[in-house]
């Protein structure tokens, strides 16, 4: 039986970091806690940031795992964490909201493309920020196909 690649139970909402590197650390964790990753693939999350930031403009960064991590994942999957009061991704650069991706083969390269078309309008990131429910973010992303 595949999972749903976002679901309730991978959407933490009204969290606080201190910092990106425990901002990408939580955001991992959820894809490890709901069975799509091995733990692994957090320390390639932590990887890639160092490589290169995925901070993505309008308070949007979505923490992945490095080319080599593929072997952690187990199956495609999302996990969704905002951040009111937002954490800095360095370079002025604040995130309040992290979009936690591991794909399966080339399975994430749709996930990607629903998510940059939800999170290009601004209006959309406001949504999941304020979103009072879990319900509320997973109908925005259901919106694009």
């Amino acid at each position: 039986m595949t999972k749903e690649i976002l679901s309730t139970d991978n959407i933490h909402l009204n969290v606080a970091f201190r910092n990106k590197e425990e901002a990408i650390r939580y955001t991992g964790e959820i894809l490890v806690n709901n069975g799509y990753t091995e733990a692994a693939y957090v320390e390639k999350m932590l990887e890639r940031e160092e490589l290169t930031s995925t901070f993505m403009g309008n308070n949007v960064a979505i923490p992945h795992g490095t080319e080599d991590a593929k072997d952690a994942v187990k199956e495609t999957g999302l996990s969704v964490v905002t951040v009111p009061d937002g954490v800095d991704f360095g370079g002025g650069n604040i995130v309040k909201v992290l979009i936690g991706i591991a794909g399966k083969g080339d399975e994430h390269l749709d996930v990607l493309s629903k998510i940059a078309i939800v999170c290009s309008e601004e209006e959309n990131i406001q949504k999941i920020v304020e979103a009072k429910s879990k319900e509320e973010i997973i109908s925005l992303f259901d919106e694009v196909n």
